[in-house]
């Protein structure tokens, strides 16, 4: 019998296309509510993904990233986007942004640089680490908190996407 516990699951993006592909995989699985969490070294290809990620849910409006505005917010095809950088806030100032409107809304959540705010995040949720790898290959770890997080990447291993 398969155990559906497996702490951590890898996704290996060896070109730009890659990284697209794994933010389509992602989409197929949203609903609101949705909390993915993104974390990585600068240049690590963060915004890289966010951007696959937005157009895979039917955004066409240019997705950049959100450090100086903090949250972006975006209409897609179904679910709204909720992009958000806590790159260059304090946990405290991040605690007065209402960040539970949008994590328990009728969106997704797609938060960059989660680590600096870890205490108030959802605790289910799909953590997402990059590591760098050379120029252009980059190691995705992704470790779901709680249903349907697990399920999803579950699936996803299962139809041979994810390690």
């Amino acid at each position: 019998m398969r155990s559906l516990t497996q702490s951590t699951f890898t996704y290996v993006s060896r070109h730009e296309g890659d990284t697209d592909q794994l933010g389509e995989w992602l989409a197929e699985f949203l609903l609101p509510g949705a909390v993915l969490t993104l974390d990585g070294d600068l240049g690590a290809g963060k915004t890289r993904f966010s951007q696959g990620f937005a157009r895979a849910m039917g955004i066409t409006d240019t997705v950049n990233s959100p450090t100086f505005t903090i949250i972006k917010e975006y209409e897609g095809a179904g679910l709204p986007f909720y992009h958000m950088d806590m790159y260059r806030i304090s946990q405290e100032e991040a605690d007065e942004l209402g960040l539970e409107d949008y994590f328990y809304g009728a969106g997704v959540s797609l938060i960059e640089w989660s680590s600096l705010i870890e205490d108030l995040l959802p605790p289910a949720r799909l953590a997402i680490t990059i590591a760098l790898q050379g120029d252009q290959t980059r190691v995705f770890h992704l470790t779901p908190h709680g249903d349907p997080y697990q399920s999803w990447c579950v699936q996803m291993k299962e139809n041979g996407h994810l390690q």
